[in-house]
């Protein structure tokens, strides 16, 4: 099932999610669902706060990044209930942009490497270390669970900039490629 996505203005996507209980129903089923979504959308990770949902999960596929004939360096995958333990390295910039925030891209900067503990389905625990642009997407979609967006990361003048367009998008007023949910707008999409 494909999801729409959840646009900038609601607050689901300010608010800190809640960890999920083992016995959250047919949780595989909205990791698939994620992930489907997440292509559909063309993107590279998505956040379960992004299609409404206010619980600490979100799926990645940084594949797409990877240069070519090396796909195999990009990480697919969900992470349950995860915690960035560290992150470290040098700051480096990169043009982020975000499927609830169609239309805007800025340079956002992050720490190069991280280090978080996260469970699969079967509720068995990882520590991992990523880096590069993998680590950069994790880092994307974990802003999510805790109720960030990467426009946050930005100075006050960029912020005072893209003020219009964050306002259009959460009026519903935006041109996006997939299906968008949006707070207290009827009718659309």
């Amino acid at each position: 099932m494909i999801y729409p996505i959840v646009a900038y203005g609601d607050a689901v996507l300010r608010t800190k999610a809640t960890d999920i209980p083992q016995d959250y129903p047919e949780l595989g089923k909205l990791i698939e669902d994620m992930f489907e979504t997440m292509y559909h959308a063309h993107g590279v990770g998505l956040a379960a706060p992004q299609i409404g949902k206010s619980i600490r999960l979100f799926v990645i596929d940084s594949k797409p990044f990877m240069e070519e004939g090396e796909e195999e360096k990009g990480v697919k995958k969900a992470f349950i209930n995860p915690t960035i333990l560290e992150e470290s390295g040098e700051e480096w910039g990169f043009d982020e942009g975000c499927l609830s925030i169609p239309g805007v891209r800025e340079e956002v900067w992050r720490q190069e490497r991280i280090k978080i503990k996260y469970y699969d389905l079967d509720g068995k625990e990882y520590i991992e270390e990523y880096d590069d642009l993998t680590a950069r997407v994790i880092q994307h979609e974990y802003d999510h669970i805790e109720g960030i967006l990467f426009t946050d990361h930005l100075s006050a003048l960029k912020k005072r900039l893209i003020k219009g367009k964050l306002t259009k998008i959460s009026k519903g007023d935006v041109d996006a490629d997939y299906r968008m949910k949006f707070a207290g707008v009827t009718g659309r999409r």
